[in-house]
């Protein structure tokens, strides 16, 4: 069975799969990936989120270029990084919001290639 996308990104955030103290956080700033991604025409075409009741979708369930899922996958986990336990160096900072936005620009190249 497949490791669904809520304990994916606790699993690279260092939180255990069982501990669900914030998964309502987590959740909260995946969508938020989600709904940005959507915007930048990736993914879904009628939206994705992971739904607060039962947080069980995986990486299958959301349908993507083959070329973008891992670039996907990445964002949303830096993504909830950001948000969720944000680093306390500026320079860490500084650094994740510019890798979101390198993100952000080759996937938006992505779609533009892929129409």
């Amino acid at each position: 069975m497949s490791k669904t996308i809520l304990n994916y990104v606790k699993n690279v955030l260092g939180l255990c799969d069982e501990d669900n103290s914030f998964d309502l956080d987590i959740c909260m700033w995946a969508n938020a990936a989600f709904a940005t991604l959507r915007q930048l025409k990736v993914g879904p075409i009628e939206g994705f989120a992971i739904p607060l009741d039962a947080p069980t979708p995986t990486w299958e369930d959301y349908h993507c270029e083959f070329s973008q899922k891992e670039m996907v996958k990445a964002y949303v986990v830096l993504y909830c990084r950001k948000n969720f336990d944000p680093p306390t160096s500026g320079f860490v900072m500084d650094a994740i919001e510019n890798q979101l936005r390198e993100y952000e620009f080759r996937l938006n190249m992505e779609v533009s290639i892929n129409g």
